[in-house]
């Protein structure tokens, strides 16, 4: 939404708390993040609410003009969001810390190699003309933006275009806001 142009309000909720569930259920069905609440609109899913951006700001081009570069966008972002899990279980989000000492192990690492793998194709047919993945920043981005996040806290080595590519993505004022708010949280969620 901030790559968008849009202004908005954030509720911040913390998790793994007693109340969270209950707080969650105010706002979305499913008591789960994120929730887009726009007018009497309640959008609970990470893709909905990226697709519903693009239709409502056609022209921050949130998905590449070109047909086949918009499908193959489209792809790789409902890659990211329904697989990787290996990933998501083993490098848990933490943007305040650092631990490039606990190393990778090998199921996390195939999800390691076809993420760069998707970043380097991308990068190679349809990014000439920018440092994201296609160019332009588009939503395959934004559903990356939590892994280069990730890469960063857990030391993943990168080949030269994707650490490249996650610089650039790291660099966004929008990523920077981001990470500065998380910084400024003073709670902890522990993780094993």
């Amino acid at each position: 939404m901030k790559q968008a142009g849009l202004e908005f309000e954030e509720i911040r909720i913390l998790l793994d708390t007693p109340e969270t569930r209950d707080r969650l259920l105010h706002y979305s069905p499913t008591g789960r993040v994120p929730v887009l609440r726009h007018g009497d609109l309640t959008i609970w899913e990470s893709l909905a609410i990226c697709e519903y951006i693009s239709e409502l700001v056609p022209a921050a081009h949130l998905y590449p003009s070109e047909p086949e570069a918009r499908a193959i966008a489209r792809a790789i972002s409902c890659e990211m969001h329904a697989g990787f899990s290996k990933l998501r279980t083993h490098l848990p989000m933490d943007c305040r810390a650092r631990h490039a000492e606990l190393g990778v192990a090998p199921d996390v690492q195939a999800d390691i190699d076809r993420i760069t793998t998707i970043w380097r194709e991308c990068r190679q047919r349809f990014g000439s003309t920018g440092d994201f993945l296609f160019g332009s920043f588009t939503i395959a981005d934004a559903m990356y933006a939590p892994v280069v996040s990730r890469f960063i806290t857990y030391g993943v080595t990168l080949d030269p275009v994707c650490q490249a590519y996650a610089g650039a993505l790291w660099a966004l004022p929008a990523m920077q806001d981001w990470l500065s708010a998380a910084v400024a949280e003073v709670e902890a969620i522990a993780h094993p």
